[in-house]
């Protein structure tokens, strides 16, 4: 399985290419930060995004693509930021027809670290570890994409398997049931 994970940021929006299966070892295709000029105005920023991940996704061809859910901060102009780099993301994975996963910060966190807590250095490390590198990917939303992918890459098989099953008992009719006693 190849997943391009999607750290958003207006500013600097990272992204990652992993490919391989859960309980195999993982291996980075690709990594790196699509940057847009912090005094551009927000539409052309957005759209420098859009190249960039389109660039991406013409060149690494992935199955997936694993978007950080965005979730509210004090700052608002901030989230704002983020949530429309997530929804540019999101647009060109779904124009490619690319199931689009998405995942909170604490999900993978915990998914890489074991803990839903851990730092954005604990991630690094891990992350690091994980796909054999000999340094940390930089800047830290590099390695969040990657860490977006690898989160993606071993909770995908579960995840399938409930919506499989959810979509079964939809399929099944409630058996019928009658009273006792009654004609």
């Amino acid at each position: 399985m190849k997943v391009l994970g999607v750290d958003p940021g207006l500013t600097r929006c990272g992204v990652g290419v992993v490919d391989g299966v859960a309980g195999r070892p993982l291996t980075m295709v690709g990594v790196g930060v699509v940057r847009t000029p912090s005094d551009a105005d927000t539409a052309h920023r957005l759209v420098l995004i859009e190249r960039g991940i389109d660039e991406w996704l013409d060149t690494h061809r992935p199955e997936y693509v694993a978007v950080e859910r965005v979730f509210s901060q004090h700052n608002v102009r901030t989230v704002m930021g983020t949530a429309q780099a997530s929804a540019v993301a999101m647009l060109c994975a779904a124009r490619r027809g690319l199931p689009v996963a998405l995942h909170t910060p604490s999900e993978v966190k915990a998914a890489v670290t074991g803990s839903g807590r851990a730092d954005k250095a604990q991630v690094g490390a891990m992350v690091t570890r994980l796909l054999r590198l000999a340094e940390p990917p930089r800047p830290a939303d590099a390695a969040d994409a990657l860490a977006l992918a690898i989160c993606h890459i071993w909770r995908a098989p579960a995840v399938n398997r409930l919506q499989q099953a959810r979509a079964a008992a939809r399929r099944t009719p409630a058996p019928v049931r009658t009273l006792k006693g009654t004609r």
